[in-house]
């Protein structure tokens, strides 16, 4: 297999880094400011709210499908789509990106209520009552379970 060498690019990590340039045999590498590495993004502060925001992005298109393709308001159907189709957007590496921002934790959580708003009958309801009857939790226990999972 040939090596190429435009794929090949530099992130900076190292705070009092002057970004220098590097070279790989004759040609200059150039320098990027975010990449994805196994399907997540990480800055060069190796903040992961980017993935947050595009892991949100994806999950609120595919509620979006949900939502106009589908004309059930059942509590079974909603919950099967969002279990098959959405959460896997919101929780994918979720314990290598997990959000420490209140803003990232929020807009994950925004995607979950609006998923337990499409159910015929919970949409007057607290989210924390939605969720209770919908026998889910918030996002935020989720990755501590998985957290707890992976530690045990």
């Amino acid at each position: 297999m040939k090596f190429n060498k435009d794929k090949c690019k530099v992130l900076h990590l190292v705070k009092d880094n002057p970004s220098e340039q590097h070279r790989l045999v004759s040609m200059w590498l150039e320098s990027n400011s975010v990449e994805r590495e196994l399907g997540v993004l990480v800055d060069s502060k190796l903040n992961t709210s980017e993935q947050c925001a595009a892991a949100a992005k994806k999950a609120n298109r595919m509620l979006g499908c949900i939502n106009k393709g589908i004309t059930s308001r059942d509590k079974e159907v909603i919950i099967t789509l969002y279990s098959a189709l959405v959460r896997p957007h919101l929780e994918y590496c979720v314990q290598l990106w997990s959000s420490l921002y209140k803003k990232d934790v929020g807009r994950l959580e925004r995607v979950q209520r609006r998923a337990t708003r499409m159910i015929k009958g919970l949409g007057s309801l607290a989210y924390e009552e939605g969720l209770r009857q919908l026998d889910l939790f918030n996002l935020e226990n989720r990755r501590l379970r998985g957290d707890l999972i992976t530690k045990f």
